[in-house]
């Protein structure tokens, strides 16, 4: 193992006024490890979703019933309180995982060699985005777990997903201009789809909001509509995802379409039947909590397989996927 190179004192000011820009410097990661970091941002912005479920579905949601401490006083939870405290106030630790998850994909894109803006900006948004729900996150337990603002923690916390999943997408292909695999009427159903699937979510979390998990043992408002209404609109509108989906792939097939399409489209089909599976059986069995556990794995599951069969019509290059690395200007401040 080499010796730690010293630092001077231009070394350290330049480390203060720009450390991604000093580590960049003196680090070059594989695109393996950059791609590895955009999948760990991917999975953990997925982990929060799953564990933020199980925090709704043990009634947990005021476990910690203030924001930004646990109690008044106390940023932990304290021995007078339950179990409820130790689930919703370990959901809340995990937002600094999630946090460090997107920091080391920032980190590797920043250093990777040539230097891909498009990368990092992708991180910085990941980043905003985990900040600005973390906020609502807060107002979600200071309103009482109001179905509103939870609903927009969940969509929230998509699009934070959406991000992740088109990062991780671009590491593993070039900056240069995307060109097309398929025809625009191809590229037209596939818009369809994600549309359908965007609104698909959509009515789910107003199942949530209106269904009987509130969140919290405690009376909790609920969205004043009749919750098995709502969830079989839902269904309806999962069998329009996949009859999308399954014309899709039978277009695909017919035009001859490139392998990546047409991987991508029958892997979401077979998310979706799994999917739509489960969403019956709990529908059936009075929606059990392990189950809707799963349903909103599922979901966050689908949405990323809905990305991917959109990335999918098309290819980037590598031709003129860098940029130029910045010069590390003497007393420039940036984050990027």
């Amino acid at each position: 193992m080499g010796g730690v190179p010293k630092l001077n004192p231009a070394d350290a000011a330049a480390a203060v006024r720009n450390p991604l820009a000093f580590i960049a410097a003196r680090w070059t990661p594989t695109p393996r490890t950059v791609q590895r970091a955009a999948l760990g941002a991917l999975v953990m912005s997925v982990v929060i979703v799953v564990t933020g479920g199980a925090v709704r579905l043990t009634g947990s949601g005021l476990g910690c019933p203030t924001w930004p401490e646990c109690t008044d006083g106390s940023l932990t939870p304290t021995t007078a309180l339950s179990y409820h405290s130790a689930i919703e106030f370990g959901n809340r630790m995990l937002t600094y995982v999630l946090c460090a998850a997107v920091g080391w994909a920032i980190i590797a894109a920043r250093s990777e060699k040539p230097y891909r803006r498009s990368l990092t900006r992708l991180g910085w948004a990941q980043f905003w985005l985990v900040m600005s729900n973390a906020v609502l996150g807060g107002i979600v337990v200071l309103v009482g777990l109001n179905p509103y603002t939870v609903a927009a923690h969940f969509l929230l916390a998509t699009a934070l997903t959406t991000v992740a999943a088109v990062m991780w997408q671009r590491t593993r292909e070039g900056d240069g201009a995307p060109r097309p695999l398929v025809g625009k009427a191809v590229q037209q159903l596939v818009w369809f789809l994600v549309a359908a699937s965007l609104l698909l979510v959509a009515v789910g979390t107003v199942v949530t909001g209106a269904g009987p998990h509130a969140g919290d043992s405690s009376e909790v408002k609920r969205i004043p509509i009749d919750w098995e209404t709502v969830a079989k609109l839902h269904a309806v509108l999962a069998w329009i995802v996949v009859t999308l989906t399954f014309a899709l792939w039978f277009v695909l097939k017919a035009v001859d379409a490139p392998k990546g399409p047409l991987s991508r489209t029958r892997e979401l089909f077979v998310v979706l039947l799994c999917q739509g599976a489960v969403g019956y059986v709990q529908y059936f069995t009075h929606l059990p909590e392990a189950l809707v556990a799963v349903h909103m794995l599922g979901s966050m599951t689908m949405w990323i397989w809905v990305m991917r069969v959109l990335l999918s019509l098309r290819e980037r290059s590598s031709a003129e996927s860098a940029v130029p690395e910045p010069l590390p200007a003497r007393g420039r401040a940036g984050i990027v």
